[in-house]
């Protein structure tokens, strides 16, 4: 029993048609699937991925209308977003530059080649070079297979110290610390999961001086690691028998969904890989409707009543 890598990023957004528009027209990722917060269903949740939503690739974004985020310390600080390489990164550089939005050096760190950037609502993400692992690329992306975003990884969360985060990601999820490095004068503990890789990787900042996140739009809700289907009972039984404070097992459709804080507040989610996108259409036309669970479907017309097209 094991988590097997990321599952998804849940972030906010203020302006779903903005966020649609970068995401989707300007990134050059499929939305396969436009549906609604199932807590909140006058709120858009979409889902971004590769070209069949496989599980480690979603990008998602709850539709909350706040104030901006303020950055900052017990949140998830930064998200990765796969690419193959040197000469892709360089392809989004000059891309992100001619659109105007700012993006950083391209810098050697951890090994691997990254390029920071922020959207337009200022979610701090990273393009970060990784050949390896099945891709699916999307032929009606704008942009080229061989640049396509391939998924996310790894995820930066930041703490004022290791102590009961390490016993919650060492000995709780059974993650394994394999190395740290500097970003600057910051270290960051990088713990890993199933084969490991950046889209199977969590990074843990050490920033005690960073001031409290304040959430909002441009920010992150949670993540969520990723387990076989079959598995996920045996972790909801491992909370409890661990007295871990949880959600208990929900039921989401599109998979199964376990929540729980870790000791400085970061919501963390464990998610079953299936049963996946086609679960209510079929693989060709994913995201092109709006998507309801079974429970929520004899709401569709007040629900969509409430949601503005994309």
């Amino acid at each position: 029993m094991e988590l097997k890598g990321l599952h998804h990023l849940t972030a906010v957004t203020a302006d779903p048609r903005a966020n649609f528009a970068f995401y989707a027209k300007f990134l050059g990722m499929r939305l396969v699937k436009k549906t609604v917060n199932q807590d909140d269903t006058g709120a858009y949740h979409l889902f971004y991925a590769d070209a069949v939503g496989t599980p480690g690739t979603d990008l998602t974004f709850f539709h909350f209308p706040l104030r901006p985020e303020r950055h900052g310390l017990h949140s998830i600080t930064r998200t990765g977003l796969r690419v193959a390489g040197e000469a892709s990164l360089f392809f989004w550089q000059q891309r992100l530059r001619d659109a105007g939005h700012v993006a950083g050096k391209i810098v050697r760190r951890d090994g691997r080649l990254t390029l920071d950037f922020a959207d337009p609502e200022g979610q701090p993400l990273s393009l970060v070079e990784d050949g390896g692992g099945t891709f699916h690329p999307y032929n009606e992306s704008v942009i080229a297979a061989e640049h396509q975003i391939r998924g996310i990884g790894p995820v930066t969360m930041s703490v004022a110290e290791m102590g009961l985060t390490d016993i919650v990601l060492s000995t709780v999820l059974k993650m394994r610390p394999v190395r740290s490095f500097s970003r600057g004068d910051v270290a960051v503990h990088v713990y890993e999961m199933g084969e490991g890789g950046p889209g199977c990787e969590l990074h843990v900042a050490i920033e005690p001086n960073l001031s409290n996140a304040s959430p909002g739009a441009g920010g992150v809700h949670h993540v969520a690691f990723r387990v076989a289907n079959d598995a996920f009972d045996a972790w909801v039984e491992r909370l409890d028998s661990m007295r871990i404070r949880n959600s208990g097992p929900i039921d989401r459709f599109y998979f199964r969904s376990l929540y729980f804080r870790e000791p400085n507040g970061v919501l963390f989610e464990i998610a079953t890989e299936g049963p996946g996108f086609t679960a209510d259409e079929p693989l060709e036309s994913l995201g092109e409707r709006l998507s309801l669970p079974p429970s929520l479907e004899p709401r569709r017309r007040d629900i969509e009543a409430k949601l503005k097209p994309l």
